[in-house]
């Protein structure tokens, strides 16, 4: 059985890409977290647990300690060079480098002017970027990832930039050709971002923001963060230490500084962080209002209210086809929950109830060789 999201009836739209944390999983930790609310509950993610203590100041410490040590920390520490030759950590670059080589045999196909498409990702982390870098490297590609940032020893961010398409002519210029772009544009920021002065800079050799939590800051969050993935435990077993009101405000003093923007309700805390946040989120929302457009959703959890509702308006466009990649059957009805009055939204979920992970996703998704049926359901939950 063909792939759901046929080849053949995507190759020439607008193609749109959103990628969460589940691309990344097996590399990275996602938000999801095993504590409930209450026992037999549905269990808490970082982002449900932060606005249930929105107004527990150290509650609500405790779970941005607990989301940078687990979340943020190891992508800032991550070394991509050593992750190559790691056995566990090798499929999931395997599983980017899949997507990104099926990204550009569809690209491939288009038009000689018109070989771009676009990745928009909430994942903090460089995986793309740093994949795609190998395949320049080590295969015989000519192709563009285009992340925003112009400059050469200092590179510096601006949405801007994402509208550039790099072309290759002939000696007589009698011809031109667009080379394959894939615009990598990150939602939520980045651990390799800078804040410098008023512009973002893009350094790649390094992660920012080490040095958050002090030695002694381990020895409650430990405990803390031991509950918080204890699936037999519920919120109100979650220890509660007495944090000072000083080292709360010098650890959101420094945490502030992140060059990223937290999902939810969460928020920027500087202006020119803020004002690139809504650009890209413009960005988004232009590419799904124009015509014939695709976008496919992948390990996103929908839980950023902001990146949600901008898509739901989106599908007044109808000419715009959504392809939401649900990890289960839970998930495909919190879809169904999110997209049910949408006729051009469809939940893809596969026919046997296995995962639909990465490594699922490439084989039999988005593929040009599929190799198991899946089961798309539209946003009602009707089969197609």
């Amino acid at each position: 059985m063909p792939s759901i999201v046929k080849p053949e009836d995507i190759y020439d739209k607008n193609l749109n890409f959103l990628l969460g944390s589940g691309a990344s999983y097996g590399i990275f930790p996602t938000l999801a977290l095993k504590i409930k609310e209450a026992a037999g509950g549905e269990a808490h993610s970082i982002e449900t647990l932060a606005t249930h203590f929105s107004e527990d100041d150290v509650m609500q410490t405790l779970v941005f300690m607990h989301y940078y040590q687990s979340c943020i920390k190891p992508v800032i520490d991550f070394d991509f060079a050593a992750a190559s030759n790691d056995p566990q950590r090798q499929p999931v670059i395997a599983n980017y480098r899949s997507f990104l080589e099926t990204i550009l045999q569809l690209l491939s196909r288009r038009r000689p002017l018109d070989k771009r498409c676009n990745v928009f990702t909430t994942n903090y982390d460089g995986c793309i970027v740093h994949i795609a870098d190998e395949m320049l490297r080590s295969a015989n590609l000519d192709f563009v990832i285009n992340d925003g940032g112009r400059g050469f020893h200092r590179r510096y961010l601006h949405a801007k930039n994402f509208n550039s398409y790099l072309c290759q002519t002939g000696v007589f210029e009698r011809q031109t050709i667009g080379i394959p772009q894939i615009n990598v544009v990150h939602l939520h920021g980045s651990v390799y971002w800078r804040k410098e002065n008023s512009r973002i800079r893009i350094d790649y050799r390094t992660g920012g923001g080490d040095g958050l939590l002090e030695e002694a800051d381990m020895a409650y969050l430990a405990p803390f963060s031991e509950c918080l993935n204890d699936p037999a435990k519920i919120t109100a077993d979650l220890p509660n230490p007495a944090l000072s009101a000083e080292r709360m405000q010098q650890f959101w003093s420094n945490y502030n500084t992140l060059p990223i923007v937290n999902p939810t309700k969460w928020k920027f805390h500087e202006t020119v962080f803020d004002e690139h946040y809504y650009q890209m989120l413009r960005l988004l929302s232009y590419e799904l209002e124009k015509p014939n457009s695709v976008l496919v959703t992948f390990g996103f959890s929908f839980a950023d209210e902001h990146i949600r509702n901008l898509i739901q308006r989106s599908l007044a466009n109808s000419s715009l086809q959504v392809f939401v990649c649900c990890f289960d059957a839970l998930e495909r009805d919190k879809m169904n929950g999110f997209f049910g009055t949408f006729p051009n939204v469809q939940c893809v979920a596969l026919d046997d109830g296995h995962f639909l992970d990465f490594t699922t996703f490439n084989r039999t998704v988005l593929t040009l060789q599929p190799e198991r049926d899946v089961q798309p359901e539209n946003a009602m939950g009707a089969e197609t």
